[in-house]
């Protein structure tokens, strides 16, 4: 079975669960997601679906893409991306995906390019601390300090300091899928989720350990 979707950010909000507590969530419109291309392990040595998503205009894109949409008869898409699956017996190309391939419950990871937010410094960018503000240090306050030690006179690459923050393709992962809304393609998944609005998500079941839900009941812990 796919457990994964293509999406559009839509913005934030909030929701009250059963017991009123406030739940702050991403609205995401999921799909509707059309099957481009089926790969099977005889002939592409792997097993995946293809998936395409929102309407694109052909003079904007390339006869590569555009041929593929041609030869198998579906509308041009703007985002096609393939995800692993076990069988794809169940799936033939012109297939359509939408967001009832989950449920509330569900756990997800979700991929996207980062807001962009430009030339930053290391305290922005890498959480650093500041330095004492202490008298005749006003102006060294968010200063990253020394780069060099007793060792080698020289800056070793990769050490973190100022530069270009987010646009950066990102995976926040076991997000709790709060509702799922069928008849409009949207999920309501909890917390945020990188991409600016409008971004493009990539949805998939997580990859990680699912927490276990303890209830509490006659002195007694019962795992869900």
């Amino acid at each position: 079975m796919l457990k994964s979707i293509i999406g559009k950010k839509v913005g934030m909000t909030q929701v009250f669960d059963d017991k009123g507590n406030l739940i702050p969530v991403t609205i995401v419109e999921a799909g509707p997601c059309v099957v481009t291309g089926v790969r099977t392990a005889q002939k592409d040595g792997y097993t995946a679906v293809q998936l395409g998503f929102d309407d694109a205009k052909e003079k904007n894109l390339n006869k590569a893409k555009l041929g593929l949409f041609k030869k198998n008869n579906i509308a041009p898409k703007k985002v096609v991306k393939e995800f692993r699956v076990a069988d794809v017996a169940e799936f033939s190309v012109g297939q359509e995906i939408k967001a009832d391939v989950f449920k509330a419950g569900d756990y997800v990871d979700v991929s996207a390019i980062t807001k962009g937010k430009g030339f930053a410094g290391v305290i922005k960018r890498h959480n650093f601390g500041m330095q004492p503000t202490t008298h005749g240090q006003s102006d060294r306050t968010r200063a990253r300090g020394s780069s060099g030690g007793q060792g080698p006179q020289r800056v070793f690459k990769g050490m973190r300091m100022s530069g270009h923050l987010g646009n950066e393709f990102a995976t926040i992962q076991r997000l709790l899928v709060v509702n799922v809304d069928a008849q409009n393609n949207v999920l309501l998944i909890k917390g945020s989720v990188p991409a600016v609005k409008s971004g493009t998500l990539f949805i998939s079941n997580t990859l990680k350990k699912i927490p276990v839900v303890q209830e509490v009941k006659a002195g007694k812990a019962k795992k869900k």
